[in-house]
């Protein structure tokens, strides 16, 4: 079985880039100007495909994925749903 998994680089100023595998529904994402990655649990391909279109990813990310998705920075526990 094959994991589809995506990776852009977002015209941000707040997300660097983001990796979704669908397979797991885990959304990576970059941040400016740190680099520091965090991991999103459980996040929906909608979720994924509405921060890709959306016109301000941070506000898109800041109001659809923030504090709604456990999360954890790359290498850390799991948290439920705080970050940054």
């Amino acid at each position: 079985m094959s994991t589809l998994v995506a990776e852009f680089a977002m015209p941000s100023n707040l997300i660097q880039k983001t990796v979704y595998d669908e397979a797991t529904q885990t959304l990576s994402i970059w941040f400016m100007p740190s680099g520091n990655r965090y991991d999103y649990q459980d996040v929906p391909p909608e979720t994924y495909a509405g921060l890709r279109h959306a016109f301000s990813k941070g506000r898109y990310f800041n109001t659809f994925i923030r504090n709604r998705f456990r999360c954890r920075q790359h290498g850390a526990p799991w948290t439920e749903g705080l970050d940054l």
